[in-house]
């Protein structure tokens, strides 16, 4: 489980007031960047008139065994992370997304649900956070668990309302805030290819996982590999650059099929098993800014979906790369779904952990810029680069 604690959002410069659950609920994806999906979602309020501060986002387990411990840690995680910003916060707002499965509705899910929401509630109020509204949004409509009125909170649920409407999206539509879509095709673009793709990817990881992984390990050709490595890097990201760029219209997913043909099947898996040496990863990650950054993370999240199969851990590498230069390039929610998914393949990934903790914080991604900028001239702008244009 990995959980998205996010901080205090971007609010737009005028004040914004929202009333009742459905322009709460509209608010939500302009304060995490997308459309949640199965999702439990906390925000903290602070002040006599409500603050939003921090947020929190994790997936909903299977499981309900599990319930009362995550709802546990999750009230302690808003807690310390909001306190450690903008001080502990003086209520919680609880919302619970998940779509009814093939033939139920959205009702049987609110009821299926109704003991997460309460533990959620207890576990908040034990820490003097009460929660001040639980919602399910589920099949359309939304369902309070905090008010008892059935004429306000009918049985059947309410019907949600336009999305964009409330004074929050029109706020954060001046401000320029932006929704990227919903988290599951966020989620999507990094997921590993299927057939027929897969097949012959596999094969070819397999084949440089022979040729590489010895010479990886051997002392006197690791450099030559991380030259290699570099330089084909650079290659493929001339090769992005000197491609038409993605055109919206065409949606995501034709825009990641048309990367993905740029790269071949043998590219693609001696590039994946290049970056596994961190030494190689953290000169990669040297592309982060200006002109590198659109090339650089379309590379990145093309090797994360090439990692298939039984090579599906080796894209914590690219996924962290991806995510860093999210993250440097000022996309924050497209950097926490790629660290998060990072961390769900090998929660043990220092680089991701990091990036990770430090995305979630607020934190200015320039002093690791600064650093990397630093690293870059040390060694003459890299010698991989000058190698691949002899080449």
């Amino acid at each position: 489980m990995t959980q998205h604690s996010e901080p205090a959002p971007q609010q737009p410069a005028a004040r914004v007031t929202l009333r009742g659950p459905a322009e709460l609920i509209d608010s939500l994806p302009y304060l995490l960047g997308y459309h949640p999906d199965d999702s439990i979602v906390l925000v903290g309020l602070h002040g006599p008139e409500g603050r939003f501060g921090g947020r929190l986002r994790v997936g909903i387990p299977a499981d309900a065994e599990g319930w009362p411990e995550l709802a546990e840690e999750l009230a302690d995680c808003l807690r310390d992370s909001s306190a450690a910003r903008v001080g502990r916060p003086d209520g919680v707002l609880v919302f619970l997304y998940r779509e009814p499965a093939e033939g139920g509705d959205g009702r049987g899910v609110m009821e299926r649900l109704r003991p997460l929401a309460q533990r959620l509630r207890t576990a908040c109020g034990a820490l003097e956070m009460p929660v001040y509204e639980a919602l399910c949004v589920s099949g359309g409509r939304y369902w309070s668990y905090c008010c008892p009125g059935a004429r306000c909170c009918p049985a059947e649920g309410t019907p949600l309302g336009l999305p964009g409407t409330s004074a929050m999206a029109a706020a954060a539509a001046y401000a320029g805030l932006r929704v990227e879509g919903s988290l599951r095709e966020m989620e999507a673009r990094l997921a590993p290819l299927g057939p027929p793709v897969a097949g012959p990817q596999e094969q070819a990881l397999d084949l440089a996982t022979a040729a590489l992984v010895p010479r990886m390990l051997g002392g006197t050709d690791r450099e030559t590999v991380r030259a290699e490595t570099l330089a084909l890097a650079h290659r493929l990201l001339e090769r992005y650059r000197a491609a038409p760029p993605p055109e919206p219209r065409r949606g995501p997913s034709r825009a990641d099929a048309a990367d993905d043909a740029l790269v071949t099947h043998e590219e693609a898996a001696a590039l994946i098993l290049g970056l596994q040496d961190r030494g190689t990863r953290d000169r990669a990650a040297e592309w982060m800014e200006g002109a590198d950054t659109a090339p650089a993370l379309r590379l990145w999240r093309s090797l994360a979906r090439r990692c298939v199969g039984a090579y599906a851990e080796h894209a914590a590498a690219p996924l962290t790369l991806a995510g860093w230069v999210a993250w440097s390039g000022g996309d924050e929610p497209g950097a926490r779904v790629a660290l998060g998914r990072a961390l769900e393949l090998d929660p043990g990934y220092v680089f991701a952990r990091l990036l990770h903790s430090a995305c979630n914080n607020g934190l200015d991604p320039e002093p690791l810029r600064e650093c990397l900028r630093r690293q870059r001239a040390a060694h003459g702008s890299g010698a991989a680069v000058a190698s691949s244009r002899r080449e």
